[in-house]
């Protein structure tokens, strides 16, 4: 009972699919708008918020310098505090090492904690292949399971449902799974919680392990810090005997004074609240109290690929908000799930090249799902300059296609440009055709623009088709700068053009 974005299309036809959806762009625009609004509203209370943008951003990138020593003196304070450690390369050694552990203790199931890396390395579907039953416990990704569909945003995995689909969800497919939903449920908030609660309850009770992600990890004290509103997480992390946490390596923050800002952006950025409902720390294993055996799966899985660029290693600064999904005109259009990836949006078109690498088609379409209007940035609490990535991903992607023996249209329109503008006779000839065009279109054409001026239609052939099917383009003008120039001696004489009337 898990979807998978495996052998997901290229952005522009997924994005397309999405758009004849008007079901989930009304339910994706009520959704950011309502998060959007609230975190202006508490955003705005904070004088100094610049301030701790800039404190947030100090501490990440402070980590992300030092980041081997971090990890060894984080590795050093878990193992202190009696944890165990393990690193994981890839998505495979995660799933594998979860999995161990799982079957050492002779479970059948596991309870998780919303977790992005536990997504990313999609441990549900490895632990499914070695018999083990994960059950997601936050409301979100719980309707997400139940409806054998996939996440769409960062922070409200479900936010393409609305609470009818929900109910139905609920109706359908609990029963199959544990405790049924009550008959007379209604799409009310409150009861579609509560009937949540009781089908969770029975498998809190019941695991013997549970996994978690972690939002921060702190190096000097071996402290892992688990941020959430509903509860699960901490009824994950003190119920089963066994605790196992999937870490990415750029979660570590170097001291305890450096969650500081972080604890204050996160929550006004994320739910658009003032401090988190439940905050959890835990430091290894305390007898008597919480799980008795700890275990802690530091993950790679492509992220010293992404501190490796120079230019976008500050994505790994992201402390997972979703701030920048919620203003982002694009996302609130098309959703998640046209971005191919657990990590949708702005963050998600850069973080999926940078871990992965550039080179296939889907990944690599990623950067130019962007209108470029620098939202994103305005509002990260850790200022992470989304578009300057998004621009310099591009130039990779353009870069890896230069050597292809069949240029794409875009390539082969910028190599004639090239061809044309180095030579001033073909420029030159090519001014005259243009202008000839101009001449044609004005004349004959059938489609204008606001004002009045000619524009040409939708113009077929490979690429163009595309590209004028949703932009204009606007006539060429009839006479050429330096046509314009001779005509006038520069301006300095008043030479009405015989055709048009204008003058100079």
């Amino acid at each position: 009972m898990s979807a998978t974005f495996v052998g997901m299309p290229a952005f522009p036809s997924a994005a397309r699919a999405a758009l004849a959806d008007t079901q989930l762009r009304h339910n994706l625009a009520h959704a950011t708008g309502t998060i959007r609004d609230k975190r202006a509203r508490v955003v705005a209370e904070v004088e100094e918020w610049e301030d701790l943008r800039l404190a947030g951003a100090a501490v990440k990138q402070s980590a992300l310098v030092d980041l081997d020593r971090h990890l060894v003196r984080l590795e050093e304070t878990l193992t202190a505090n009696g944890a165990t450690v393990h690193w994981a390369r890839d998505a495979a050694e995660a799933n594998a090492i979860v999995a161990r552990i799982a079957r050492d203790h002779d479970a059948d199931e596991v309870v998780k904690v919303k977790s992005m890396a536990t997504q990313e390395i999609g441990l549900n579907e490895a632990l499914a292949e070695e018999g083990i039953l994960a059950w997601e416990t936050d409301l979100a990704e719980l309707i997400v399971q139940l409806g054998d569909d996939l996440p769409s945003h960062i922070l409200v995995p479900a936010i393409h449902r609305n609470r009818a689909e929900i109910r139905e969800i609920f109706l359908r497919e609990m029963a199959g799974v544990g405790r049924p939903a009550p008959a007379d449920l209604t799409d009310e908030p409150a009861v579609l919680a509560g009937a949540a609660r009781e089908h969770l309850r029975e498998k809190f009770l019941r695991a013997k392990v549970a996994v978690s992600g972690a939002n921060f990890a702190v190096a000097e004290t071996g402290t892992l810090v688990v941020v959430e509103s509903e509860g699960n997480g901490r009824m994950c992390l003190t119920l089963p005997e066994v605790l196992v946490s999937v870490v990415g390596i750029e979660k570590v923050v170097p001291t305890w004074e450096g969650l500081d800002p972080l604890l204050r952006l996160l929550p006004r950025s994320s739910t658009g609240e003032r401090m988190n409902p439940y905050t959890s720390t835990w430091s290894g294993v305390t007898p008597g109290d919480g799980p008795q055996e700890v275990h802690v799966v530091l993950l790679d899985n492509g992220r010293t690929r992404a501190l490796a660029d120079d230019v976008g290693r500050q994505a790994l600064r992201c402390i997972r908000c979703s701030a920048c999904l919620n203003v982002c005109p694009v996302y609130e259009r098309v959703g998640g799930h046209a971005y191919g990836s657990v990590y949708p949006g702005p963050i998600g078109a850069i973080l999926n090249p940078l871990m992965k690498g550039t080179g296939d088609p889907q990944t690599d379409s990623l950067p130019y799902a962007s209108s470029l209007c620098g939202a994103c940035f305005e509002v990260c609490p850790v200022r992470i300059d989304i578009p300057e990535v998004l621009v310099h991903l591009r130039a990779e992607v353009v870069d890896g296609h230069r050597g292809d023996r069949v240029p794409k249209a875009e390539a082969a329109a910028m190599a004639g440009a090239a061809w044309t503008l180095s030579d001033a006779r073909r420029l030159a000839w090519v001014e005259k055709a243009s202008g000839l065009a101009g001449r044609a279109l004005t004349r004959f054409g059938r489609t204008r623009l606001p004002g009045g001026r000619a524009a040409a239609g939708r113009i077929p052939g490979p690429g163009a088709a595309a590209w004028t099917g949703a932009r204009d383009l606007p006539a060429p003008p009839r006479e050429s700068f330096r046509a314009w120039w001779r005509r006038t001696d520069g301006g300095r004489t008043d030479h009405t053009d015989t055709e048009t009337g204008e003058g100079s």
